[in-house]
C-alpha cells in the first residue's frame, strides 16, 4: 500500500540518519583540531604568523589543525578553562592554572628560551629608574599576561612603587600608547617588542628587564589522543632541522621547538600567583 511505501521510505531515512550520525562525530573529531593561540597581538597578525606553521604541521602529520584565538586574553583564559581548544599555546602562568584544570598537558616549548618581562619607556624619557614612574598609570596587556604583566607588576609592588595598572588588551597596544605618551611606561616582552611596528619601536627603549622563567607552553587537551599529540610534537621539533621551516620559525622569532614536560613550569608554580583562582573554582 501507499502507506507502507511511505513508512518504508521513512524507515529507510531514519536508518540512514542513524548511520550518518554514527559516523560523523568521530570523523568530525578526527578531521578538525583547533589550535588556540594566546592573543598577545591582533588576531589578523597572529593568523598570518601561525597559519603557515599549522599548514606545515598538517602537511607533515596528515592532520587538519585550524588556527584559533580569542578577542582578548581574559576571553582566551575563559575558553581554556572550558577546554575549548584541542591544542593551545598559552603563557607560563596560564599553564600552571589550566594544566591543573581542565588538565592541559604540555608537550613542547620554544627552544633555548627563557621568558622575561620588560618595561618600556620613550627614548626621550627623563626617568632614571622605575621609581620615577611612581604615582602614574602604567600600561599592561591584561591582568594575567605572564611576563608583560604579572612579572612586571610584582616587581613594581616589591619595589614599593605606587602605580595604577591600565589594561590595554595587547602588547602592541602597550607599545603604541607609551610611544604616544599616554603612559610613561608599560609592560611587554622582548619578542613582541622586536615584532612590533618599527615606527613605534624606534621611539621606545627597554627600560627594565625581569628575571627569567620557563616560556609559553604548547599543550594538548587531556582528551586528545596521545599518538596525535606525539605527531604534532614531532612535526614541531622536526622544524629545527628542516631548511624549509627556517623562514616559518623566523616569522615567530623562534630558534626552534623542544619537547616539554609538566614539571618544566615548576619555577612559575613557585611564584604562587593566584590571579585566576576563580576560573579554577568556577567549574
Amino acid at each position: 500500500s501507499d502507506l507502507g511505501k511511505v513508512m518504508l521510505k521513512q524507515h529507510g531515512a531514519i536508518v540512514l540518519i542513524f548511520l550518518l550520525s554514527a559516523i560523523t562525530p568521530a570523523q568530525a573529531e578526527e578531521s578538525i583540531l583547533t589550535f588556540g593561540v594566546v592573543p598577545q597581538q591582533a588576531a589578523k597578525k597572529l593568523a598570518k604568523k601561525w597559519g603557515p606553521i599549522l599548514q606545515y604541521v598538517n602537511a607533515k602529520t596528515g592532520l587538519n589543525i585550524r588556527f584559533r584565538t580569542a578577542p582578548n586574553i581574559p576571553e582566551f583564559e575563559k575558553r581554556l578553562s572550558q577546554g575549548e581548544y584541542d591544542l593551545a599555546y598559552m603563557n607560563p602562568y596560564h599553564y600552571t592554572v589550566f594544566g591543573e584544570h581542565p588538565g592541559y598537558q604540555a608537550f613542547s616549548k620554544q627552544k633555548n628560551k627563557r621568558i622575561k618581562g620588560i618595561m618600556v619607556a620613550r627614548k626621550d624619557t627623563e626617568a632614571k629608574s622605575l621609581k620615577d614612574f611612581s604615582g602614574n598609570a602604567l600600561a599592561f596587556p591584561a591582568p594575567a599576561a605572564f611576563a608583560a604583566s604579572i612579572l612586571t607588576r610584582s616587581h613594581l609592588k616589591e619595589s614599593e612603587i605606587e602605580f595604577t595598572p591600565k589594561y590595554v588588551k595587547s602588547h602592541d597596544s602597550v607599545y603604541r600608547s607609551v610611544a604616544k605618551g599616554i603612559f610613561p611606561s608599560g609592560g611587554g616582552v622582548v619578542r613582541t617588542f622586536n615584532n612590533t611596528d618599527p615606527a613605534i619601536r624606534e621611539q621606545l627603549k627597554i627600560f627594565w628587564t625581569s628575571k627569567t622563567y620557563t616560556p609559553h607552553a604548547f599543550a594538548a587537551h587531556p582528551s586528545m589522543n596521545r599518538s596525535t599529540v606525539a605527531k604534532v610534537q614531532q612535526a614541531l621539533v622536526g622544524m629545527n632541522q628542516d631548511p624549509e621551516a627556517a623562514a616559518l620559525l623566523k616569522s615567530i622569532n623562534f630558534k626552534g621547538f623542544e619537547k616539554a614536560t609538566h614539571q618544566d613550569w615548576d619555577d612559575v608554580r613557585a611564584l604562587k600567583i593566584d590571579l585566576l583562582e576563580d576560573l579554577k573554582t568556577a567549574q
